[in-house]
C-alpha cells in the first residue's frame, strides 16, 4: 500500500506467509522493514516461539528503530495477542503506531466502532494512546496520512543527526 508497488511484500488470505525478517529500501533514503506476525498463524508451536523471540531481538537491539507500525485488523475485537504485543513495545521503550488495516471489508462505523472499542481497551492499562491510522491497501484509504507521518519521522531523524 505505502510504496504503491504490488506484489513488493508477500501477503496471503492465510497468516503466516511473512517468516524472515524482509528489509526494503526506499527512495535509497530510509529501511521499511517486514517482520513476521505474533498473532494467529497456522504454524507449529515452536514456530511461533522462534518468530516470537528474533521479533524481540530486533527489536530491541535496533538501535536505529525509528518506529514500529503494529498492523491490526479493524474487523475484529480487541485481541490479547495484540494488546500484550503492544504492553511489550511500551515496556522495552520502543516507539510505536498503530494501524488499524482492511477498513474496506466492513462499512465505516463499523470500522470506527472497532477501533472506539480497541482504543477504549487500551485505555484501560494506558495513560496516554499512541497515534494510530485507520488504512485500506485495497482503497488506499490512509496512505497519505501513514506517508506524511514517515516524513515527519524522517524530518525529525534528519533534524537530530545534523544536531549530533
Amino acid at each position: 500500500m505505502l510504496t504503491g508497488r504490488s506484489g513488493l511484500a508477500k501477503t496471503s488470505s492465510l497468516p503466516g506467509k511473512t517468516q524472515l525478517i524482509n528489509h526494503f529500501l526506499i527512495n535509497e533514503e530510509w529501511y521499511l522493514v517486514d517482520l513476521p506476525g505474533y498473532g494467529y498463524a497456522r504454524v507449529s508451536k515452536d514456530s511461533r516461539a522462534n518468530w516470537a523471540k528474533m521479533i524481540r531481538a530486533y527489536l530491541s537491539k535496533r538501535e536505529n528503530l525509528s518506529c514500529v507500525f503494529v498492523l491490526i485488523d479493524s474487523r475484529l475485537p480487541p485481541q490479547n495477542v495484540d494488546l500484550e504485543f503492544l504492553i511489550m513495545l511500551g515496556e522495552m521503550g520502543v516507539p510505536f503506531v498503530m494501524v488499524f488495516t482492511k477498513s474496506d471489508k466492513q462499512s465505516g462505523s463499523r470500522t470506527a466502532q472497532n477501533v472506539q472499542t480497541f482504543l477504549a481497551k487500551m485505555s484501560e492499562t494506558w495513560d496516554e494512546l499512541p497515534r494510530h491510522f485507520v488504512t485500506s491497501a485495497v482503497g488506499r484509504n490512509g496512505r497519505d496520512e501513514v506517508l506524511a507521518f514517515i516524513d515527519e519521522v524522517n524530518q525529525q531523524l534528519r533534524e537530530t543527526e545534523g544536531n549530533a
